[in-house]
């Protein structure tokens, strides 16, 4: 399939703070682009289920893919998809409401993988792994009821690097979240728009638009103390060292298997004189 834009140099520029709100959508829209373009996201007649938790990145990800079908150069139709978990007090008429106001194609699952989750987690514990797994299959399974060629979701650039060193310093692997990804079972491609965007850029992106923002509560809205302690440490180099988060992002596609050491990716054991 072909991309909708062309192919981006590997370029990483900081984003535009402090400027209009124009000015910012400009921004979201063209690392969108690039993204989309640089990892042949979207192509012409594919169906993009895209899935909104009802957070700030979901939310941005289905407003910008949006506005960004309006000036491509191919048509693709975009699906959105909400999963209700039936944990207590989630809003059920929020999302739904939104989609009919703005005039978009939708589905609403209606699973309760909230009791699943408490029932087997030990109160205390962090559900995000189960609850994302549980999470993954319904998701693949309204994919192929929809017919949907793609799946998007709305991690960032900061979810990225935050997973990345996650993996390396408690896992022993470099190993973060690709912008494009084929499932195990291949039957699934899914992709992360957002990977370009900043989540400062999109959290004011989601104040400007008022976006009607659903707070997760199915596990007190509580990130494990590893993850807070990686995201503690990108703010900070962000904030002291400007331009490093961008460095380290750009790393990422920068890969020189010959000067790392995993014997799958180049031929150590084989190297010999020429």
């Amino acid at each position: 399939m072909t991309s909708t834009l062309p192919s981006s140099p590997l370029v990483f520029k900081p984003s535009p703070r402090g400027k209009s709100f124009t000015n910012l959508e400009k921004w979201l829209l063209r690392q969108m682009g690039k993204a989309i373009a640089d990892y042949n996201m979207i192509g012409a007649g594919d169906t993009v289920m895209v899935c909104v938790s009802g957070g700030k990145d979901s939310f941005t990800l289905l407003s910008c893919l949006l506005a960004l079908r309006e000036r491509a150069p191919v048509d693709f139709r975009i699906v959105a998809m909400n999963l209700n978990q039936r944990q207590p007090g989630f809003p059920e008429d929020v999302l739904p409401a939104y989609f009919e106001e703005i005039g978009v194609e939708y589905r609403i699952v209606t699973e309760d993988t909230y009791s699943i989750v408490k029932n087997k987690i030990p109160e205390g514990k962090t559900t995000c792994s189960l609850c994302s797994r549980l999470r993954r299959g319904i998701i693949y399974r309204t994919a192929r009821e929809i017919g949907a060629t793609r799946i998007a979701l709305g991690h960032h650039r900061d979810d990225t690097l935050e997973t990345l060193f996650l993996n390396m310093f408690f896992g022993g692997k470099i190993k973060a979240m690709p912008p494009k990804l084929r499932s195990d079972d291949g039957q699934h491609i899914v992709i992360r728009p957002l990977a370009y965007c900043s989540e400062a850029d999109i959290a004011r992106y989601a104040r400007a638009k008022a976006f009607p923002i659903i707070p997760c509560n199915l596990c007190g809205s509580l990130e494990s103390s590893q993850r807070r302690q990686i995201k503690a440490m990108l703010q900070e180099w962000d904030r002291h060292h400007p331009g490093r988060i961008e460095s380290l992002a750009t790393s990422l596609r920068n890969v020189v298997p010959s000067h790392l050491g995993d014997s799958r990716l180049f031929d150590f054991i084989g190297l010999e004189h020429a």
